[in-house]
């Protein structure tokens, strides 16, 4: 089973949004185990994913893939990472400059979008990856 930890500065405080990020989680648990670990601060942030053996942060000026690249990436990510993926969401103020130096990051768009926000874009960008990558219509 593949294994995917989100790290991220902070909670999710909307219930709807909980509910939505849970739908997708739900979806993909028969393929897919997640984590989800909540930083207090860009200190405990860096602690915790330098622990991790597979790192790609999300930030606005990372590298922007469409959906299919993304759904190969991640593919690719998951087989040489062991079935193993941990993905990195900043703050308010986004990551900090050393992170972002020492890891390889994703743009989920240039758009700026709260950190809850992108939680909930983030996971339904992974189902639509599994989906894209079994060939399911779900991609139009």
């Amino acid at each position: 089973m593949l294994r995917l930890k989100i790290i991220s500065i902070g909670k999710t405080k909307e219930e709807w949004l909980n509910d939505a990020i849970q739908k997708y989680v739900k979806r993909l648990s028969p393929v897919l185990n997640f984590e989800f670990v909540e930083a207090k601060n860009n200190a405990q942030l860096q602690e915790l994913i330098s622990k991790e053996k597979r790192v790609i942060c999300l930030d606005a000026a990372g590298q922007l893939l469409d959906s299919e690249k993304f759904s190969s990436f991640l593919q690719v990510q998951f087989i040489e990472g062991g079935s193993r993926l941990t993905l990195v969401i900043g703050g308010a103020s986004g990551l900090p400059e050393n992170i972002k130096l020492s890891y390889p990051c994703l743009s989920l768009s240039p758009l700026t979008m709260t950190h809850q926000i992108i939680r909930l874009v983030l996971i339904e960008q992974v189902y639509r990856a599994f989906e894209i990558a079994k060939g399911t219509p779900y991609h139009k």
